[in-house]
Order: C-alpha cells, then sequence, then structure tokens
C-alpha cells in the first residue's frame, strides 16, 4: 500500500499502471503465480503438474509455467501454436480438446507432444488413418466420465454421466475404449484421464473421483492416472476454498487408500493463475435510480470478463485510490455493451465518495477473463501487464483499432 492508502502490487502503485498503459487494464502478480505453480509441484511432485492453459495464455505464462517445472495443458490448435512458440518444449505439453480435428492431431504428432488425451472413439479413428500415413504412435491417455458429479456450476460440470466429454464408465464405453487402445499399433495407452468440474470448493469431489477412477484404472496397471483440475477459489467475501495443498492431500490420501501406486497428474489452472490479477478499469458514468439502485458504467465489461454473464460469478469491488476505506455504497457495476445484461458486478460496495473518472478494480481476475474476453461491439481487448519487485512488463499489448480491421479482406 501507497502511503496516501492506495493500492500497489509488487510495489507498483495501480494508478501508475493505469496511467501508463490506460485502462482497462490486467495486472498480475508474477511472484503470487510462481508461487502457487510452487506449491503444486511440492503437493504432487515434479513432472505432475499439468498447468491447464485455458485459464489465462500468453507467451509469457507460457514460459513461466514451463520455468517452474509445469507440463502444460493445451486444448486446440492455438493453444498449441502459442505454447510452441513460447519455446516450450513439445514433450511437455498434453494436447486436450473432445472434438480434436485431423489437422490438430497432425501436428500434435509432428512436433512429437508428450501425451494426448484421447476423448472419442472418433478420435481414434483419426489417430488410425494418421498413423497408416506414417505418423508415429503417440502416448496417450484416455478421458474417462467417471459419473461424479461435482457441486458447481451446470456449465462446467464435467463428470457426470450426461457429458460431451470422454468415455462414460457406467455405459461400459471406458472399459471397450481401453480395449481397442491396449491392442492398436496407432496408440500408446499410458494411462487414464478424468475431471470433475470447474470452480469445485469440496475437496471430497475430488476424492471421489480419485477412488472410483483408481478402482477402475487399477486392474490394468498402467503407469500414470490425471485427476483433472477444477479447484475453486474465493471470489467474493465468505468464500473458503481449500488451498492447493489441501487439494493434493485429499487426492493423493484417497488415491494411494484405492490401491494405485503409479504417477498422479493434475491439471489447475484456475489455482494457479486467478488470484493473481486484479482488473483495473475507469469509471465513466455513475446513473442513481432513486428507489431502485445505482448503476456504475465502467469503460469494460462482458468483453474482457464474461464470467459475470455466462455463471453468474460474483465479484468485490474497490478503489485503487482508497483500498482500506469503508465500503458503504452499494452500487452495480456494468460495462458499456449494447446489453442489459452486461454486468460485471451485481452487488458491488464502493466507498461514498465514488466519482466519475475514478479507477475501480475487480480482484481475482486472472482466470478466465483475458481468455475468454471477445470484441464484442469491437471493443479492443485490454492490455496484460506482470508486475514483480517494483518493476512492471507488459507481456500483452492492448488492440487497437486497426487490429480489429486485419482480418477483413473485402
Amino acid at each position: 500500500m501507497a502511503a496516501d492508502g492506495a493500492l500497489c502490487i509488487a510495489g507498483v502503485d495501480l494508478r501508475d499502471l493505469a496511467a501508463e498503459y490506460g485502462t482497462p487494464l490486467f495486472v498480475y502478480d508474477e511472484t503470487h503465480i510462481r508461487d502457487r505453480c510452487r506449491e503444486a509441484v511440492r503437493a504432487f511432485g515434479p513432472g505432475n503438474v499439468v498447468y491447464a492453459t485455458k485459464a489465462f495464455l500468453c507467451a509469457a505464462m507460457a514460459r513461466l509455467a514451463d520455468e517452474e517445472g509445469l507440463l502444460l495443458d493445451v486444448a486446440t490448435g492455438g493453444e498449441l501454436h502459442v505454447a510452441l512458440a513460447a519455446g516450450v518444449p513439445p514433450s511437455r505439453l498434453v494436447f486436450h480438446g473432445n472434438n480434436k480435428s485431423a489437422e490438430e492431431l497432425r501436428t500434435a504428432l509432428e512436433q512429437r507432444v508428450g501425451l494426448v488425451v484421447v476423448d472419442s472413439f472418433d478420435e481414434l479413428d483419426r489417430l488410425d488413418e494418421l498413423h497408416a500415413d506414417g505418423l508415429p504412435p503417440p502416448d496417450v491417455q484416455l478421458r474417462i466420465t467417471p459419473g461424479v458429479e461435482a457441486h458447481t456450476h451446470d456449465f462446467v460440470r464435467t463428470g457426470q454421466d450426461d457429458s460431451k466429454f470422454g468415455f462414460g464408465l457406467r455405459s461400459g464405453a471406458a472399459a471397450q475404449a481401453t480395449t481397442r487402445a491396449a491392442t492398436s499399433p496407432s496408440v500408446n495407452l499410458v494411462g487414464f484421464h478424468a475431471h470433475v468440474g470447474s470452480q469445485v470448493f469440496a475437496a471430497e469431489n475430488f476424492a471421489k473421483a480419485a477412488a472410483v477412477m483408481a478402482e477402475f484404472a487399477a486392474p490394468y496397471e498402467l503407469p500414470t492416472l490425471t485427476l483433472g483440475g477444477g479447484l475453486g477459489v474465493a471470489y467474493v467475501e465468505g468464500e473458503v476454498a481449500p488451498s492447493i495443498t489441501e487439494w493434493g492431500h485429499a487426492l493423493l490420501r484417497a488415491a494411494r487408500a484405492a490401491g494405485l501406486s503409479g504417477r498422479v497428474l493434475v491439471e489447475p489452472g484456475r489455482a494457479i493463475v486467478a488470484s493473481a490479477a486484479v482488473t483495473v478499469y475507469t469509471v465513466g458514468t455513475i446513473k442513481a435510480l432513486p428507489g431502485i439502485r445505482t448503476y456504475v458504467a465502467v469503460d469494460g465489461g462482458m468483453s474482457d470478463n464474461p464470467r459475470p454473464v455466462l455463471y453468474g460469478s460474483g465479484y468485490e469491488t474497490f478503489l485503487p485510490r482508497a483500498v482500506a476505506a469503508d465500503r458503504t455504497k452499494l452500487v452495480r457495476v456494468v460495462g458499456k455493451h449494447c446489453e442489459s445484461g452486461d454486468l460485471l458486478v451485481r452487488e458491488g460496495r464502493v466507498p461514498h465518495d465514488l466519482v466519475v473518472g475514478d479507477l475501480l478494480a475487480t480482484p481475482v481476475t486472472g482466470a478466465y477473463g483475458h481468455s475468454m474476453g471477445s470484441n464484442y461491439n469491437k471493443v479492443p481487448r485490454p492490455p496484460v501487464v506482470f508486475v514483480r519487485d517494483g518493476v512492471a512488463r507488459l507481456v500483452v499489448r492492448r488492440e487497437t483499432y486497426d487490429d480489429l480491421m486485419r482480418l477483413d479482406v473485402g
């Protein structure tokens, strides 16, 4: 905190960052990210932590995760391209996705990615065709749907029987896929994968999935089992989430209790980056509707953070100039897009002296903000700044209006 009560992150005043880079602006504490990476490696062991890049990916983040000993989970050709362009060795990449194209798979095999997580019989067919074309058989895990329903939003549940992901355990598809993959010359089956959902707070959900998967995997005696990610983080006052260390203890205890002796891998994303960042906006309009509410409109919105619109997600609000001030004024923070549903904070609290031109920040925006951003209403996407030891570095520049036209050909 600065001498006048303003917020500093890693020794850098947010007001200075906003003045230099403009708003909206994502600000990441690089040391915080590295600390979470190291905590995960301590909890699960070297080589067993795979960063889920869908949470937040740019070249700088890919290099950081690799430097800290994490493998990287990529789910599309685009994520694969960014990771490779950042210099991450292909052997340290895990290629995910429920509908990988033949071209995406071809690239993965040509680059010799470390692991492919197979999601369907159609994907096995594509791998057969690529092998027939002379490409080498990749190491693969089969993604299994374990029938475990996590207590989270419907849109981010993935482990229940009714899911677009994986081979169903109860239906018999998992056993059928295992038999096929184990006897196929097109793949080298090295294990199984399961993921129950995202933003999960209850450690017992993970433990249950670990027990179910360990029981299924044990007879096959394969060397690896990946138990996904999905560990929740606290976004608003009153929420409490397990730490990465607590998550690790629960998962590994359940896996070992079920008799699993091989490597257990995990894929944290949100837990690594979410709480490392804040988004800084500028207040442009304050509209008081007597007897109803006060709207505070900022210069971003659903284009830089769609989570409140998609999932009803909650966030806190504060003013960087007075981070410790009493937040006595109840407001609804909204964006600048042409949607009534374009809101960032449904019930936010700010100091009573909020004025137009103030900087307003929302914390815990390091995951699924930048990565899910869009150009709706042709709004350029914000820049990303990493701060560490009093120094700020721009890792993603702000888009320009000219960038919005780069793909136009007519």
